[in-house]
C-alpha cells in the first residue's frame, strides 16, 4: 500500500480525503485516572446516548466528517468475546446521517484484565482491531478511517513518565511508547487484512519548546525535547528503532493536535499567543510536512469559553497560510465539539459548539462559534483556486 495515495499531493483539493474540511471531534477518552476511576467521556457528554441527534446537528454546519471512538473496555470485557452494543448504534447513526468518521480504537483506555507491558496487549489489540474492521466491512463501510492509538507521545508521558493516568508508571515513558507503537503497527496489519482500503490517521501533539536562558546546555535540552514530538511518527516509519517493525507505509495521514498550551519554555512557563517567542502554527505544519511528505490533518484544536472565537480565527488564518505554502492540510477538527466534564474533577468545560444535553437530547449551541465555524469551508474554498493556480504555474516552469 502506498504511503501517499493519489490526490493527497500538495495543491490537491483540500477536501480530497475527507468529506468536509471542518470536522467535529467527539471526546472519547476512557482511561483510568491515578485514583482508579474509569473515565467515559462518550457517556458523560451524553454523546453515546444521543449520537443520532448529535450527528444530525452536523448537517446544519455542513460538517460531514467527525472523529469519534470505540470503547475497547466495554466491547471486550473478557478475552476474545466482543459485545458491540456500545458501538453499533454509533456506527449506524453515522451511516444514517452520512457522516464519515475517523474511529479511535484506543483513546487511552483498555480492558482491565490486560497488562499493557506484556506482549498480550499487542496481540489482543490487533485481534480487537481486526474484529472491528470486519464488523464495519460487514456493515457496508468500504473505506474506513481509523486512528489506532490516540496520541502515542502524550500517553507515553502521561501514563509512563508522570503517572497521570493508566498504567500509572514513572520513568517508563520510552518503554510505553515502544509498546504502543508495536500495538499500532499490529493493528494496522490486522485491519488491512479485513479492509485493504482502510486509511489511518496517526495523531500526536505538535509542540514548541525553547530554552529560557542562553546556556548551551539548556538550548540543546530544549531542542531535544522539541524534536521528541516526532519520535512516535519516526518509530512508525522505522526511521528510529527499526527493530520495532516500523516501515514508511505505516504512516498514512499525519494528525497534528494543537492547542494554545502546546508551547513553553524548557522547565518554565507557557509561551502565550501574541508573545514574540510563540511559533506560528503555519511554520510548524510546514516542518511536519517537509519531514514526512504526508497529508496533514489538524486532528484536534480548540479553546475554552471566550477564547474559542479568537482561537478559531487564528487556526484558520494559519491553516490558509500553510495551504498557500504547499502544505496539504486536509481539514480542521474542532475538539471537543461538545462541552465536557474535565478529566481531573468533572468541572464544566465550555469548549464546544454545543453544550450538555437536556432530557430529550437537545443541546444549546454556542451561537458565535456555530456561525464562525460554518464560514470556514467558504474561506478555504476561496483560497484554493489561488493556491492551485500558483501550484500549476510553478509546475510548468
Amino acid at each position: 500500500m502506498t504511503a501517499q495515495p493519489k490526490g493527497d499531493e500538495p495543491g490537491a483539493d483540500a477536501s480530497s480525503i475527507f468529506s468536509s474540511f471542518v470536522m467535529a471531534g467527539f471526546e472519547c477518552s476512557s482511561q483510568r485516572r491515578q485514583d482508579g476511576r474509569r473515565l467515559d467521556l462518550l457517556a458523560d457528554t451524553g454523546h453515546a446516548r444521543w449520537v443520532d441527534k448529535d450527528y444530525l446537528r452536523l448537517s446544519g454546519l455542513n460538517i460531514r466528517c467527525a472523529r469519534d471512538g470505540l470503547r475497547w473496555h466495554l466491547i471486550e470485557r473478557s478475552p476474545g468475546r466482543y459485545d458491540w452494543s456500545s458501538f453499533l448504534p454509533m456506527l449506524k447513526a453515522a451511516q444514517a446521517q452520512q457522516v464519515q468518521v475517523v474511529w479511535d480504537l484506543c483513546h487511552y483506555g483498555y480492558p482491565d484484565d490486560l497488562d499493557i507491558w506484556r506482549p498480550a496487549f499487542v496481540e489482543r489489540f490487533a485481534r480487537f482491531a481486526a474484529a472491528a474492521a470486519k464488523l464495519m466491512a460487514d456493515e457496508g463501510v468500504s473505506v474506513p478511517f481509523y486512528s489506532p492509538i490516540n496520541e502515542i507521545s502524550f500517553w507515553s508521558w502521561a501514563g509512563g513518565e508522570v503517572a497521570y493516568f493508566n498504567p500509572n508508571a514513572r520513568g517508563r515513558a520510552q518503554e510505553l511508547k515502544h509498546q504502543l507503537v508495536r500495538a499500532s503497527i499490529a493493528a494496522i496489519e490486522a485491519i488491512r487484512e479485513q479492509a485493504p482500503n482502510a486509511r489511518f490517521v496517526q495523531c500526536d501533539p505538535l509542540i514548541h519548546v525553547i530554552a529560557g536562558s542562553r546556556r548551551s546546555d539548556d538550548i540543546e535540552a530544549a531542542e531535544a525535547y522539541r524534536l521528541s514530538q516526532f519520535q512516535a511518527w519516526d518509530l512508525l516509519t522505522g526511521r528510529e528503532w527499526p527493530g520495532l517493525g516500523g516501515q514508511e507505509h505505516y504512516l498514512d495521514i499525519v494528525g497534528a493536535n494543537f492547542y494554545a498550551h502546546n508551547q513553553w519554555y524548557f522547565h518554565g512557563r507557557r509561551i502565550l499567543r501574541g508573545e514574540r517567542d510563540f511559533r506560528p502554527l503555519s511554520g510548524m505544519l510546514k516542518e511536519l510536512h517537509q519531514r514526512y511528505q504526508r497529508p496533514v490533518l489538524i486532528a484536534e484544536t480548540g479553546a475554552e469559553d471566550e477564547e474559542r472565537l479568537p482561537w478559531l480565527a487564528y487556526i484558520v488564518e494559519q491553516t490558509l497560510l500553510a495551504l498557500e505554502r504547499g502544505v496539504p492540510v486536509q481539514g480542521i477538527c474542532w475538539y471537543p465539539f461538545l462541552d465536557y466534564p474535565g478529566w481531573d474533577n468533572g468541572r464544566y468545560c465550555p469548549t464546544g459548539v454545543f453544550g450538555y444535553p437536556d432530557g430529550e437530547g437537545e443541546r444549546a449551541a454556542f451561537h458565535p462559534l456555530h456561525v464562525e465555524l460554518a464560514q470556514v469551508p467558504e474561506r478555504v474554498a476561496d483560497c484554493l483556486p489561488r493556491i492551485n493556480g500558483r501550484t500549476i504555474e510553478g509546475r510548468g516552469r
